[in-house]
C-alpha cells in the first residue's frame, strides 16, 4: 500500500518588495500594559504608528522617464501616520504594512 508523503516547508525567506514609490514597514510591537501596571485586550489596544522600514521600492516615476530616490532606506526607524497603509500582509513570521513614502513623517535617528 502506498503511503502519502508530506512536503517539507521550504526553508527559503519570503520577501515583499514593494514597487514606486512604496515602502514596506514592520510595526513596532504593541503595549501589553499600560505605566500602571494594568493589562489591556487586544481591542483596547491602539495600533503603533512607529516601524522599521523592512524594504523599499524602486523611487517615484517622474515627468522625464527617471527615478526620484526615496529618503528613507531599509532599517529605518519611521514615524507614520496613524490611518496610513491600510494593507497589512503576513510575510514568514512578520507582520507587515505597505505605505507610500507620503504617508512616513520621520525617521527616528540615534
Amino acid at each position: 500500500m502506498a503511503t502519502a508523503t508530506k512536503k517539507k516547508a521550504s526553508s527559503t525567506k519570503q520577501r515583499l518588495q514593494p514597487l514606486g514609490d512604496r515602502v514596506v514597514v514592520r510595526r513596532d510591537e504593541l503595549e501589553e500594559k499600560t505605566s500602571g501596571g494594568i493589562f489591556l485586550p487586544e481591542t483596547a489596544k491602539n495600533k503603533p504608528s512607529r516601524g522599521v522600514v523592512v524594504s523599499v521600492g524602486s523611487g517615484r516615476l517622474l515627468d522625464d522617464g527617471s527615478r526620484s530616490p526615496l529618503q528613507v532606506k531599509e532599517g529605518d526607524k519611521v514615524v507614520f501616520s496613524m490611518y496610513a497603509g491600510s494593507d497589512t500582509f503576513t510575510v514568514g513570521d512578520d507582520e507587515v504594512i505597505l505605505l507610500r513614502e507620503d504617508d512616513i513623517l520621520a525617521v527616528i535617528e540615534g
